[in-house]
Parts: C-alpha cells; sequence; structure tokens
C-alpha cells in the first residue's frame, strides 16, 4: 500500500510540474511569437504546437533511454493524440458558451495533414516489421534511417507554415525583455524533463504493481500528464475568442508528437523494437479519431455542443477500452 502511495503522489507530482513548466513555457512562446509578427495559425500550429508538446517528447526520450521501453513512450504519445482530438475541442466548445468557429485552413490543410502523418508513423512501424524483423511475433526494429522518414514530412509541414508566414504581413508586438524569454522557455523545458520523468517512473511502477503492460498506463497516466500542456493552451485560446489558435494547437501538436517525438527516441537511442500487433489496434482507433474530429469541424465549419458531446462519449469507450484491457477483459493490446 506504501509504494502505491508513493508511485500516486509521483504521478500527481510529475501532473503538477509538468503543467506548471508548460505554463511558463507556453508564456514565453507567446510573447516572443507576438515579438517576431508570426500569424495565428501558425503561432498555434507550429509555435504553441511544439512548446506544448515536450512533454511529450520528453515522454518518449526518457522511456526508450532511461527505461528502455519504447512502447511506453509511444502509447503515451497516441494516448495523448487520441486525448487531444476528442477531449480538448470538446472542453474549448463547452467553456466558451457557444460553437467554436473553424475555417478551411483548418480542416483541408492541417486536419488533412495531420490524417498524413498518422499514415506516415503506421506506414514507418510496418516497414520496421517487414524488413527489421525482431524476436517476437509481429516486432521490428526502428532504425535511424526509418525514423527519418517522418522527421522529413515534418519539414514538409514547417515548409507549408513558412510559405504561409511570409505571405503574412502581422505587426509585431515588441516583447520588452527577449533574452529574459528565452530563458524562461529553456528554464521551463528542464522542469518538464523533470516532471515527465515522474510521469514515466509512475507509469512502469504502476505496471509492476498491478501486473499489467506498462504500455496501458502510459497510454492512460502518461497521455493525462502530458496532455495537460496542450490543453491549457487550446482553452486559453478558445476563451480569448482565438478559435483558430485554439483548434489549430490541437493538430499541430499532434502532427508534432507523431512526426518528430516518437522518432527522436529512435534517432537517440539508434534503434528501437516496436510491437505492431500492440500498436495497431491503438493506431487504428486514432484514426477513428481523426476523422470524427474531422466530421466535427467540417459541420457548417464550427464545433457546437452536439459535437463537442460526440467527441467525448467517444473519448469514453476509448477509456472503457483500456479499463477492460487494464481487467484482462479484453486482450486486443
Amino acid at each position: 500500500m506504501a509504494s502505491l502511495l508513493v508511485l500516486v503522489a509521483g504521478a500527481v507530482a510529475g501532473t503538477g510540474v509538468t503543467y506548471l513548466a508548460s505554463g511558463r513555457l507556453e508564456t514565453a512562446a507567446d510573447r516572443l511569437a507576438s515579438h517576431y509578427g508570426v500569424p495565428a495559425v501558425v503561432q498555434g500550429a507550429v509555435i504553441a504546437a511544439v512548446g506544448s508538446s515536450m512533454p511529450e517528447i520528453a515522454a518518449v526520450v526518457l522511456s526508450t533511454l532511461l527505461h528502455g521501453s519504447f512502447d511506453l513512450g509511444v502509447g503515451s504519445i497516441v494516448g495523448s493524440a487520441v486525448f487531444n482530438l476528442l477531449v480538448i475541442p470538446a472542453l474549448a466548445a463547452l467553456s466558451t458558451g457557444g460553437p467554436l468557429e473553424t475555417n478551411r485552413t483548418l480542416v483541408y490543410k492541417e486536419a488533412q495533414f495531420y490524417m498524413l502523418a498518422v499514415a506516415a508513423l503506421t506506414l514507418t512501424f510496418a516497414l520496421a516489421v517487414i524488413y527489421n524483423p525482431a524476436a517476437g511475433e509481429l516486432r521490428g526494429r526502428v532504425t535511424r534511417p526509418l525514423a527519418l522518414a517522418p522527421v522529413a514530412l515534418y519539414g514538409l509541414y514547417v515548409f507549408i507554415q513558412y510559405a504561409d508566414t511570409v505571405a503574412h504581413d502581422g505587426a509585431r508586438r515588441r516583447a520588452d525583455a527577449v533574452l529574459r524569454e528565452w530563458a524562461r522557455l529553456a528554464g521551463s523545458l528542464v522542469a518538464i524533463v523533470i516532471g515527465v520523468e515522474l510521469l514515466v517512473r509512475a507509469a512502469v511502477g504502476f505496471g509492476a504493481t498491478f501486473g499489467t503492460s506498462s504500455f496501458l498506463w502510459g497510454v492512460t497516466v502518461v497521455a493525462a500528464g502530458t496532455s495537460l500542456p496542450d490543453a491549457f493552451v487550446s482553452l486559453a485560446a478558445a476563451r480569448a475568442g482565438e478559435s483558430a489558435v485554439s483548434l489549430a494547437n490541437v493538430l499541430g501538436s499532434n502532427v508534432f508528437d507523431l512526426l518528430v517525438a516518437v522518432p527522436t527516441g529512435v534517432l537517440l537511442a539508434g534503434a528501437a523494437t516496436v510491437n505492431f500487433a500492440r500498436i495497431t489496434p491503438m493506431m487504428a482507433f486514432l484514426v477513428v479519431a481523426t476523422v470524427a474530429f474531422f466530421a466535427a469541424t467540417r459541420t457548417d465549419l464550427r464545433l457546437g455542443r452536439v459535437e463537442a458531446a460526440g467527441l467525448l462519449g467517444l473519448y469514453v469507450l476509448f477509456v472503457a477500452w483500456m479499463v477492460a484491457e487494464a481487467a484482462g477483459l479484453v486482450t486486443l493490446l
């Protein structure tokens, strides 16, 4: 019981540290974006998204390098992506008291590129199983050359956003102390790494305590803790009337997580083994969540209460599935 309480305390502390540090990081990133005159969609899809994705990239790196569990890191990324797509936009829409306005740029550029990111990462795992099979059924080693392919695709995404920035004639708001904001951003990143390490250690401990896979705890505990920064950014933007930034952050964060955060663990470790049989059902559900998000935001180019309730209901089904997996009632993972 004492060890369980220690694990719970570690998870709570890690979540708190991650949340507070991410808040400071987002403040610094927002001020720097305003200082350099970045347009709203690019601010949400790249700057805010990358900043709020630091917990996810830390989760993959720490899980792979320190704990030897690449699956745990991937699970935290996929679980976070599902949370970002289904819960954060729904809460943002409900918290504003009215529909969350979208636009064609978000629906047709951001959402569709995100679908491409999901397909690219799944293909990378499949190629690892085909060309670099590892011991065990449907296991493969993701090597550095394979990991570079999703990163290259993210380079295309950044180029597209850069093209939008060049065409944008936005006003700059000069920051009073740019170096101080950069220092605050760097310090926040260090604190995020500490907080995420506490979350990862808790996930590994829960797996050992309950005799379940740490992957399941990565999908739930680590994913929930690392998703708080995305929720913080999107909810704040929605309440400020910046629905484009709110939704673009969700999509941009997920694109970064899938195409950069996951490969980063492989690039640092040299190679990592992936269990394709475990990852595939999760990626399939992520596709379902992506289609649901796309349909909800495309309807009249707004996300209303009915659509928000539908997204939340789908997430409840996801949580029920994870509970059933932990209880041994379902064994897809």
